[in-house]
């Protein structure tokens, strides 16, 4: 299930003058193409923007920015509604992103579950951008010949496990079990069958082999878990957290063990490739919403806490409690970094269980405009590939 809403008015038009500035998981996904219908749209207030000088020559050839139009422009943006994607629920509880964004913008949402969805709903131009998950991204660019997509800012990093009952203390002890993943193919998902394999048990996509896999919504984990109905889940946070926290589960692996200095990518941000070519101003104007919202994350965690839980609980009626999400908020490293050699390992590992064919993604990085703006603010260049 997809929903839309439009950004709530955090900036009254009276200052519109002052302030400043979705391979085979694609295949299907398990919600609608289209979000729901919004409420009236808010106009954001104007920001300056300077042309692009591309600094970051291992990514995607540079996109020339043309000068920022009055023309008006709808940006539709895609979230989940969790901890993992806290950058793009802080920089709409904050106002952020309606700070930087241009007077002539419409900022709509549209949220999502899995990241099968979003690709989907990028597919179908229900939306132009989207805070998601490495192997989503890596499928879609893949489906689309490298056309569809392009990385343009890292996000998140960290905050994936897999808890299992507390009986089970190796791989071993899972031959025989059924694990849970958030979708067919997602970035859970790829890992789980990628540590099975290692390990040698299978895992097929149908549910069968040594490990059977279902994948599921995370709410429907949690319950499965409490249940007795599954005995383990690769989860990101919150749902790592829930499982050990009201299912008794324990931590088997905790995947940042599994990276180079426990560094891999949880979520990023994409634009569709003809909205970055279209309207590279509106772009640069959303990196620096999200730039904002890393900063404000790093300087008061608190308050970003808070605002994540209010954007939870505006979306899907409920907050979470707050034990829960300090203690996922300790596994989670938010960074504009998108960690490159992680995403490229990913791809490596979705193709070695069977869930991708070979693909080359070079151009799948997008990074000049984010580059420009870390220059301007004294912080070093990040890199794609």
């Amino acid at each position: 299930m997809i929903s839309r809403r439009s950004l709530l008015a955090l900036v009254p038009l009276t200052l519109a003058f002052g302030a400043c500035g979705s391979d085979k998981a694609a295949d299907a996904p398990a919600g609608s193409n289209a979000p729901a219908s919004s409420a009236a749209p808010t106009t954001a207030a104007p920001t300056p923007t300077e042309a692009a000088t591309p600094t970051d020559a291992s990514a995607a050839p540079a996109t020339t920015e043309a000068p920022a139009s009055s023309a008006p422009v709808t940006l539709r943006l895609g979230f989940f509604p969790n901890v993992t994607h806290a950058p793009a629920l802080v920089g709409i509880e904050k106002g952020l992103f309606a700070e930087h964004l241009g007077s002539n913008v419409t900022l709509e949402t549209a949220t999502f579950k899995a990241g099968g969805e979003a690709i989907e709903a990028l597919f179908a131009d229900a939306i132009d951008a989207s805070y998601i998950g490495p192997n989503p991204a890596i499928n879609g660019f893949a489906k689309s010949g490298g056309d569809a997509l392009r990385i343009v800012a890292g996000s998140t990093s960290g905050g994936a496990f897999l808890v299992v009952k507390p009986e089970i203390n190796d791989a071993a002890g899972l031959k025989g079990k059924k694990l849970a993943s958030p979708q067919l193919g997602n970035t859970q998902d790829v890992a789980l069958r990628s540590w099975l394999k290692e390990n040698g048990l299978t895992a097929d996509e149908s549910g069968g082999g040594d490990v059977s896999i279902v994948p599921q919504e995370n709410a429907a984990t949690l319950e499965a878990f409490i249940a007795g109905d599954i005995d383990g889940a690769w989860v990101p946070e919150p749902w790592a957290t829930r499982l050990i926290q009201e299912g008794g589960g324990k931590v088997l692996v905790n995947e940042a063990d599994l990276w180079p200095n426990g560094q891999f990518v949880t979520t990023h941000l994409i634009v569709a490739t003809k909205f970055l070519d279209a309207h590279p101003d509106v772009v640069k104007q959303l990196l620096e919403g999200h730039l904002a919202a890393l900063d404000y994350i790093g300087s008061d965690p608190a308050g970003a806490q808070a605002a994540v839980n209010a954007q939870i609980e505006k979306i899907t009626q409920k907050k979470m409690k707050d034990e829960v999400l300090a203690a996922s908020w300790k596994n989670l490293t938010f960074t504009a970094d998108p960690i490159a050699s992680s995403l490229k390992q990913s791809a490596a590992n979705a193709e070695a269980v069977g869930l991708l064919d070979p693909v080359d993604l070079t151009g799948i990085y997008s990074l000049d405009l984010l580059n420009e703006l870390l220059a301007a603010a004294g912080q070093p260049a990040v890199a794609g590939f």
